[in-house]
């Protein structure tokens, strides 16, 4: 199983996460909620919010790609997946698990 690991510029270093690491930060909110937080208030709003976000999501990705700048289908495209990881969480779906669906359909 891969994960995917980023690279992130930041003040002359580089910052890494993986998919995995960001869906347990994700996760821990789910389990430990905290007030104020943004992931702590799509659990408490539940599954129905959760998959409207995604939804949305996926149509600023599209509606970016066909009219706007690479930049903003990045940052779109950011929301998305990170929306998909909470959806992800909610249904108690590990990201290994995806991966090993696209391995399957890589053979």
């Amino acid at each position: 199983m891969r994960l995917l690991r980023h690279y992130i510029p930041r003040n002359d270093k580089f910052i890494t996460m993986t998919t995995e690491e960001l869906y347990q930060i994700i996760l821990n909110r789910k389990q430990n909620p905290k007030e104020g937080s943004y992931v702590s208030s799509l659990f408490k709003l539940g599954m129905d919010r959760i998959s409207q976000k995604v939804g949305e999501e996926a149509v600023e990705v599209v509606v970016a790609s066909a009219q706007e700048t690479k930049q903003r289908v990045i940052e779109e495209t950011a929301d998305l997946w990170f929306h998909t990881l909470v959806l992800l969480a909610q249904l108690n779906i590990e990201p290994k698990e995806i991966f090993e669906e696209l391995e399957k359909r890589h053979k």
